[in-house]
Formats: C-alpha cells, sequence, structure tokens
C-alpha cells in the first residue's frame, strides 16, 4: 500500500492518541492537526513528539466549526491563550482551522474527526464543509449515536460525487466491536440477538477525560445529549460521586445498531449496548464482551463470543481500529468507491 497523508480534526484525548499510535502505523503519516485555537501543518509529516509534548497539560479538544462557533466539551487543563495545538512550535493561531485543513486537501489523504458529537448534526455539517471545499478523499469519525448515521446517509449521493469516501463510527463501539459482531455472526442463517456490553477504566479520571464522559453521562437514563451538554464541570463531578466513580450504562443509544443493520446482519431492534465506565481506576470494571445468539442452517441455536483482553486500554480499542479503518478507506478511496461505510462492511487494514 502506498503511503497515507492524515489529519486530525481535535487534539483531546482521542486526537492525541490517535497520532500517538500512528507512530506504529506502517505508512502513515500524520499531516496537519488543529483545534478551535490553532492549526498545524506539516506536508513532511508532523513532528508527533514535540506535539504532543507541547500540548500536554493544556489540551484544548474544541474545534471552530462554522461562523466561529465550536463544538462544546471542554479540553484537558486549559492554561492561558496559548493553549492547545498552539503550544507547539509548528502550529499558529487561526480563526477558522477546519477550512485551512479543507484548503490544503489536496494533500491529505484522510482526515479524521476526534471530536465528541455533541451537536448531532456537528459532524455531518463537518462533512458538509468538506464536500463544499472540493475535498477528495476519505474522512472518519467515531461517533457513537445511531440517529447521526442517517444523517450521513442522506448525503451518501454528495459523498459520491465529491468522490469522498466516509467511514462512520470507526472506533471501538462502534467500530471493532461492530466488526466483531458481524463475523460472530457469519455462523448462523437468522440472529436473535447481538449483546455488546464493554468496560472502561479511567485513572485519569474526568478532568483528562472530559469529552469521552460527558458523552457517555448524555446515555444514562436522565439525561441526553443536549442536557449533557449543558452541564457544568461540577454537576458531572457531582454525578461522578454520586455514584462512586462507577457508572453504569444500559441500552445505550449507540451507532452498533443501525451499522449492523444497515449491512444486513440483524435488525436494529436486535442490539443491545450497554457498560461500565469507571473513572478513578485504569483497570477495567467488566471484560468488554460481544454476545451474538442465532439460529445455524441445521436449526441450531448458539452464541459466539467475543471479548477483548482487559489489559487493553480504551485509547487502544478506539485508534487503533479508527487508524485501521482511516487505512481501508484510502484503498476504497483509490479504487474509486466512493460513498458511506460501515465498520461491518469492511475490514480494517493493520
Amino acid at each position: 500500500m502506498d503511503d497515507v497523508t492524515f489529519a486530525v480534526l481535535g487534539t483531546g484525548g482521542i486526537g492525541r492518541r490517535a497520532l500517538e499510535v500512528s507512530q506504529h502505523k506502517d505508512a502513515l503519516t500524520p499531516v496537519a492537526a488543529c483545534d478551535r485555537h490553532g492549526v498545524a501543518v506539516d506536508f513532511d509529516g508532523l513532528d508527533v513528539e514535540e506535539l504532543l509534548a507541547a500540548t500536554e497539560g493544556n489540551i484544548d479538544n474544541e474545534v471552530a466549526t462554522d461562523g466561529g462557533a465550536t463544538a462544546a466539551g471542554g479540553g484537558v487543563k486549559q492554561h492561558g491563550e496559548n493553549r492547545g495545538v498552539v503550544a507547539s512550535e509548528q502550529a499558529r493561531t487561526s480563526e477558522d482551522p477546519i477550512q485551512e485543513i479543507i484548503d490544503r486537501g489536496d494533500g491529505i489523504d484522510a482526515v479524521l474527526l476526534a471530536l465528541p458529537n455533541y451537536e448531532h448534526d456537528f459532524i455531518p455539517r463537518t462533512a458538509d464543509r468538506f464536500v463544499e471545499g472540493g475535498y477528495s478523499g476519505v474522512m472518519i469519525d467515531v461517533l457513537k449515536r445511531s440517529r447521526v448515521i442517517d444523517m450521513l446517509d442522506e448525503r451518501a449521493d454528495a459523498f459520491d460525487d465529491a468522490g469522498i469516501t466516509f467511514i462512520c463510527g470507526a472506533g471501538a463501539t462502534p467500530g471493532l466491536l461492530t466488526g466483531a459482531a458481524a463475523l460472530a455472526a457469519q455462523s448462523f442463517v437468522e440472529i436473535e440477538a447481538v449483546d455488546i456490553w464493554w468496560g472502561v477504566g479511567l485513572k485519569s479520571g474526568y478532568e483528562d477525560n472530559r469529552g469521552t464522559v460527558r458523552e457517555d453521562i448524555a446515555h444514562l437514563p436522565d439525561y441526553d445529549i443536549e442536557t449533557a451538554r449543558e452541564l457544568s464541570d461540577e454537576e458531572i463531578e457531582a454525578i461522578i460521586d454520586d455514584h462512586d466513580g462507577v457508572i453504569e450504562f444500559e441500552d445505550m443509544e449507540h451507532a452498533d445498531d443501525v451499522l449492523l443493520e444497515r449491512a444486513g446482519i440483524c435488525d436494529a431492534e436486535d442490539v443491545e449496548v450497554g457498560g461500565i465506565l469507571d473513572v478513578r481506576s485504569d483497570e477495567k470494571p467488566t471484560t468488554t464482551t460481544v454476545r451474538v445468539t442465532g439460529r445455524t442452517f441445521d436449526g441450531e441455536t448458539a452464541t459466539n463470543t467475543f471479548q477483548l483482553g482487559d489489559e487493553t486500554s480504551m485509547e487502544a480499542n478506539v485508534n487503533g481500529p479508527a487508524l485501521g479503518y482511516l487505512k481501508a478507506g484510502v484503498r476504497r478511496n483509490r479504487a474509486g468507491e466512493y460513498g458511506v461505510f460501515g465498520p461491518a462492511e469492511l475490514m480494517p487494514g493493520f
């Protein structure tokens, strides 16, 4: 495979780890990164170590959107006006960093949208900007919300016309676990149930994982994406305290359901996603497991099970697959396959 250049939108936890993991992936060269304050571009390849060192402890993972508005969700330990990307000697301030990435799109094979989707249409609207700016390449997101998939599917023709291959929900869940469920389903002629149960340990706590924790809280029964966005940091800390740092989620609105349905694996209503988040320990509170129950061609009912090792971190399980799907997307794009794809429809590259 030829070398792949890519950009990262958002340098919070996901964006930073994606840049770090990319150093262990063959043929991947990060050439651009941005947040709401600034942008770093170097087509010879970013100095990832310098960028990570410069931004450690002062990350701001908000990114400028249309008209100077920002995607909600604070970053990590923000200090001073030079927080975020602009703390790096490779970067500079920008009033519209996303547009600067779009304007340099000819040298960027793929774009990873490493941001929580606090507004339902934020990622689709960002994709619209790339279409309108004439970008032709690959776009990858790690979104979690089922309803956003329909918004992206509505843009499939526009992506096709623009030469964009858009891979949605390409992290851990949805993503790696969605793909695992699709493989496990091959033993059966009819799927009865898909149960995805995840465990994540975040010893560094809410302060260093604000986007991830806030977005997960939006899945609790008394909250939704709008109310979670409005919560103050103190209110979120209070929710964490009320649960003694360990929050359990059931019947989450995760995009695994619609992504498995659109791939023809099963009906969305047959998929259930839940999990446990421990904000005060790096040890997983439960083993991440996918169970696919179905009927075989000879009439037997069975359950195929897939488990992730407890030692693999959330960062490894999100960013490794995201970059793997990015590679797969570039292969599809270079073969002239455009439109919208889900993680159950293709195998990630290594």
